[in-house]
């Protein structure tokens, strides 16, 4: 099922939708990573509203779709926010976030809401799944691609590396990896945890095809997703230099990390103001 590209204008205004919807089920639920996922917003919104991912929210098993993973999956907000937004289930579910018994888990748990691609969360595992959706999507003869989305911090795991390797050896062109290189991870800054700058040529040395984009500049993210759809015998990677918490970082400028924290109710008003 061919998925129309909105226009630049119309995905950013989508995206910003999205970043309402991240702040206001978090902040209900008192717990989650908004800034997490609000630095990929700009990302997930060009994949889904950008006629890059081939989807049927009303056939989520449909055999031939494509594959999105969100391998850091703490930012589950952003995935439920665009989830919803595109039909697979009903907005009215986004304020259960983290409630017992809401399929609207801490992490993306496939095996209770239709249209999640993979159980994540447990950081550098996203990429592996993707090597095993590509390959076998080659295999079935399918033109079904991959896009895996990843934090920088988890670039760091040792089975991210095997999955490279993997990939460029059987030269999966169908799959893409995005790493939201927004400088942070649980502990503190990505440069002073593990310093992995500059990634692109990691990516290619290991086989890959890679770009280095703005990725809060939509048409960039456009660009980058239809050179790699375009490139052919390897696979590709789009590193996305991102900001946490964008564009909410001059409000959250003492804590840029603010990891794992909701914003509280005075701080979502004020937010939610400035994304009127």
């Amino acid at each position: 099922m061919a998925t129309p590209r909105l226009s630049v204008a119309d995905i950013q205004t989508k995206a910003k939708q999205l970043r309402r919807d991240i702040i206001e089920c978090t902040t209900a639920a008192g717990s989650g990573h908004p800034t997490s996922s609000l630095s990929a917003t700009d990302i997930v919104a060009a994949l889904y509203y950008g006629g890059i991912l081939q989807y049927d929210a009303k056939n989520p098993h449909w055999p031939q779709r494509d594959r999105f993973i969100l391998s850091k999956g703490h930012a589950a907000p952003l995935l439920y926010a665009v989830m919803a937004e595109v039909g697979y289930f009903s907005r009215d579910l986004l304020p259960t976030l983290r409630q017992i018994g809401s399929v609207l888990e801490g992490h993306p748990n496939m095996r209770r809401l239709p249209g999640v691609e993979a159980s994540t969360g447990s950081l550098g595992q996203g990429l592996s799944i993707g090597v095993g959706c590509s390959l076998a999507a080659k295999l079935d003869g399918y033109p079904t691609r991959t896009y895996v989305v990843t934090g920088d911090g988890e670039m760091a795991e040792g089975q991210v590396w095997e999955a490279m390797m993997s990939a460029e050896k059987y030269k999966l062109d169908n799959l893409v990896c995005i790493v939201d290189q927004n400088g942070y991870q649980q502990t503190g800054a990505t440069k002073d945890v593990l310093d992995l700058k500059p990634l692109a040529p990691r990516f290619e040395a290991f086989g890959w095809f890679a770009q280095e984009i703005d990725g809060h500049d939509v048409g960039q993210v456009l660009a980058a997703l239809d050179k790699a759809a375009a490139t052919k015998g390897r696979p590709s990677a789009i590193v996305a230099r991102t900001v946490k918490g964008y564009p909410l970082q001059q409000m959250l400028a003492s804590d840029p990390n603010h990891h794992g924290k909701p914003l509280t109710k005075d701080e979502a008003t004020q937010a939610l103001a400035l994304l009127a």
